[in-house]
């Protein structure tokens, strides 16, 4: 395999899209290395004006963009084929899916699956919502993580898919997906050019906010594991690495290896759900509450969608429901571009119903099974996790708590690490492919990036993140992250929106569909 960039190559390059977020990665990290305490206040207060004063924004963003995905589906733009019309489509409803929810997802679904309840069970607004923690602390982890956030990523993903496989652009970029509305001379211009930095910024911080959340998981499981005297710090570091070389060698396999990753990753990923169901001890509780936070999910949606506690009663849709929208936001750069990439030959309807489908059944089914068999265990006053949060504060001791009430705890531990890994290394090859993409001015369909480029994005995805671990940053500051990054970006993906839905008209008058 040859390393070096030919001449034809290097002059397809967009060494500016290229380098500029290389140096403000490298900027930011280097700040967090050298002054963590500072660094994390200024990003505490930034963080506070755009997800507390601008915060109304991002819930209307996720409420109009999941109407945007309904009415798609159901008008004519439904219709249209991603390719040549009577195209058949080029993967599997399984491969497709396995493919489209692991680039979607990474590791942090099994992190939140475990815990996320536990950090509602004692929020004041569960008390303001009537009824108990049984009824409401696994509806939230259902509705933060099911049809909005899907939504960003499946009208953006027809979006892409139509500018690829119907449009035939060859730059595969959102300064391209804009062009209908810009302009080529503002697409192709100053503003493409900002619009593209800005994207790439959100990129990196989408996942520098996946990898600290939830690698300290990893890293706490090897250290209960193997009695490992080193700190937790300095574990998740050495994972961060381990793991950017298993992505980075699958993401030179192309697309053959990031399918069959996805495969075993989404095989493991259920068999450790039958397993908890079947065997944890807790299977009626899981499927009759799981079914009631649904049916309360589904029932109060609009209720949920726009709640924004105006007195500041309790900070709720502050802390999370806004922080969850901008997170997906963020990584609305890689992951729409990589399922339109992979939906060619399915229509826009079926791409948005079976991304529905597979993605939000098969996330809805993690917080279900994983959820409630801790809150089941709470409920009954056999363990009292909640206490044990409120008293410590460290997330990861009380998924270890949780997982060690299993039956054979500790295989299960090693299995949902091995877990962890490969949804690491499907989500981020899936990244740093769609990365390396973007470094190219001109991109066909068929190509495919330069190995050091794309090596190039494979290590720059992980500068960031190894640097939030290193400053210690609090879960707030890690989500802050996400929530800055995302208020820019949330006008491009208007911006894109709008040039889908008045190009996608020109089309379907041409085609006279």
């Amino acid at each position: 395999m040859s390393f070096k960039i030919d001449s034809v190559q290097n002059g397809k390059i967009d060494w500016m899209i290229t380098i500029v977020p290389f140096l403000l990665i490298s900027l930011v990290a280097a700040l967090l290395f050298a002054f963590p305490d500072k660094s994390n206040d200024v990003i505490g207060q930034v963080r506070f004006f755009f997800g507390d004063t601008l915060g109304s924004y991002y819930l209307l963003m996720g409420l109009g963009i999941f109407i945007i995905s309904v009415f798609l589906c159901f008008s004519d733009y439904g219709t249209i084929v991603l390719g040549e019309v009577g195209e058949l489509p080029k993967y599997s409803f399984f491969t497709w899916g396995a493919m489209m929810f692991t680039c979607g997802l990474a590791a942090d679904i099994l992190f939140y699956s475990f815990s996320e309840w536990v950090m509602y069970a004692t929020n004041p607004h569960l008390a303001e919502l009537g009824g108990t923690v049984t009824e409401w602390a696994g509806v939230f982890p259902l509705f933060h993580w099911s049809f909005i956030p899907w939504a960003f990523y499946l009208v953006l993903a027809v979006a892409f898919g139509f500018m690829i496989y119907c449009r035939k652009m060859d730059k595969q970029r959102f300064s391209e997906a804009c062009l209908p509305v810009l302009g080529e001379k503002c697409a192709h211009g100053i503003i493409g050019r900002v619009i593209d930095l800005f994207a790439l910024f959100a990129l990196l911080a989408g996942t520098a906010t996946t990898f600290s959340v939830a690698t300290p998981l990893m890293a706490e499981i090897i250290v209960v594991l193997f009695g490992i005297s080193m700190s937790r710090t300095s574990v998740t570091i050495i994972i961060l690495l381990v793991t950017c070389v298993v992505y980075t060698y699958a993401v030179i396999h192309g697309f053959k290896g990031i399918s069959v990753l996805a495969k075993l990753c989404i095989g493991l990923f259920f068999a450790l759900q039958l397993f908890v169901l079947f065997i944890g001890g807790e299977g009626q509780f899981i499927i009759e509450n799981g079914l009631q936070s649904f049916g309360k999910m589904v029932q109060n949606f609009i209720r949920l969608s726009t709640y924004t506690d105006p007195i500041r009663a309790n900070n709720f849709p502050q802390d999370w429901t806004i922080y969850y929208w901008a997170y997906w936001m963020v990584w609305c750069i890689a992951a729409p571009f990589f399922i339109g990439k992979i939906s060619r030959g399915r229509t826009i309807k079926e791409t948005i119903l079976g991304g529905y489908v597979f993605g939000v059944g098969s996330t809805l089914s993690s917080f279900i099974v994983f959820g409630n068999y801790g809150l089941g265990l709470q409920i009954k006053e056999t363990f009292d996790f909640v206490s044990q949060y409120d008293a410590s504060g460290d997330l990861y001791e009380i998924i270890i708590m949780v997982i060690n009430t299993l039956p054979a705890g500790n295989l299960f531990l090693v299995l949902t690490m091995i877990c962890m890994i490969a949804f690491y290394a499907t989500s981020f090859d899936s990244i740093a492919y769609t990365a390396a993409c973007y470094s190219y001015k001109n991109f066909g369909e068929n190509e495919k990036p330069h190995v050091i480029v794309t090596l190039l994005w494979c290590v720059l995805l992980i500068i960031l993140p190894v640097a939030l671990v290193f400053s210690e940053s609090s879960m707030s500051n890690i989500q802050s992250v996400s929530i800055i990054s995302a208020f820019p970006l949330g006008i491009i993906m208007i911006l894109i929106i709008w040039s889908f839905l008045k190009d996608a008209r020109e089309y379907i008058n041409e085609k006279e569909y």
